[in-house]
């Protein structure tokens, strides 16, 4: 089996592309075993790139634990690039179907190939049973969270999945790998969550760090800077566009007054591609 090894801001996903070759069966499995870094190929998880009955793409995607979700950020962003660049649809304007719905895409083109998208993530969802949480509040902002014995304030947003917005003073290691997988699991989210600690460096500044359901610290998650960036107005620390420093790079970030849609721009890189031996399926 093909597969392309691609980041959007150190957000790393293996792609298979399924216009060229048939979609391997056991994809959760499948998912497990390429995204392991030290038996695999490494990754945060796998994306396949198939045929779409409503779009020009579409995108399925499961963490490194073979669990399926519904959207990512950058994800989609790599899905774009390699559908101009391989010429399955060489339009700077893409459609592409994910689990949260049919999202539309503008692409930054130089010498032939994409380097940046902007993604038009949709409007944010602020109903708490439809994030899910079972925290009160619609919306759910800088509300008390017990966790390991410690109160937090957190802020719930969906975008097409579930975060949960923490600002902290430092987004240290203490914060993710030991709070992260706790707050993933904890009941007041029957779906699991992913977890964003964001410091605030100024109004249109922000610094994330990202403990993802399903896959553990990830560089990037740009579902998750887009819930930032409306986190950050809801709770008036942050205006409605800012620039996001994640671990792997940069996004740029806007939750627009006028729709009530957030965009999302940032880059997407290829960075090699090979063969999964079949005896190891």
């Amino acid at each position: 089996m093909k597969f392309t090894k691609m980041h959007g801001a150190g957000n790393d996903y293996i792609y298979v592309d399924c216009f060229a070759q048939a979609v391997p069966g056991a994809p959760a499995e499948l998912a497990r075993q390429m995204s392991h870094r030290r038996f695999g190929v490494g990754a945060d998880g796998l994306i396949l790139i198939r045929p779409s009955q409503v779009a020009d793409a579409r995108m399925q995607m499961f963490n490194a634990d073979g669990s399926e979700s519904e959207m990512c950020g950058n994800g989609i962003r790599c899905v774009a690039k390699y559908v101009y660049d391989h010429g399955i649809c060489q339009r700077e304007s893409l459609r592409i179907e994910t689990g949260a719905g049919v999202l539309a895409l503008e692409l930054e083109v130089a010498d032939e190939r994409v380097t940046r998208v902007r993604v038009d993530m949709g409007p944010p969802i602020l109903a708490a049973p439809r994030i899910p949480t079972t925290l009160v509040g619609e919306p759910v902002v800088d509300q008390e969270l017990i966790v390991a014995g410690r109160t937090l304030r957190v802020t719930c947003v969906s975008m097409g999945n579930p975060h949960c917005v923490i600002f902290v003073d430092e987004a240290t290691d203490d914060w993710v790998l030991g709070l992260g997988p706790q707050i993933e699991c904890d009941p007041h989210f029957p779906a699991r969550v992913n977890v964003e600690f964001v410091e605030v460096q100024s109004p249109t500044v922000v610094r994330q760090r990202t403990w993802e359901r399903g896959s553990g610290e990830t560089w990037a998650c740009g579902t998750g800077a887009s819930a930032v960036c409306v986190a950050g107005v809801l709770s008036g620390r942050t205006e409605r566009r800012i620039r996001n420093h994640l671990r792997g790079g940069d996004l740029d970030l806007e939750w627009n007054a006028h729709d009530n849609h957030v965009y999302m721009t940032g880059p997407a890189v290829e960075v090699f591609s090979g063969q999964w031996p079949e005896t190891m399926k």
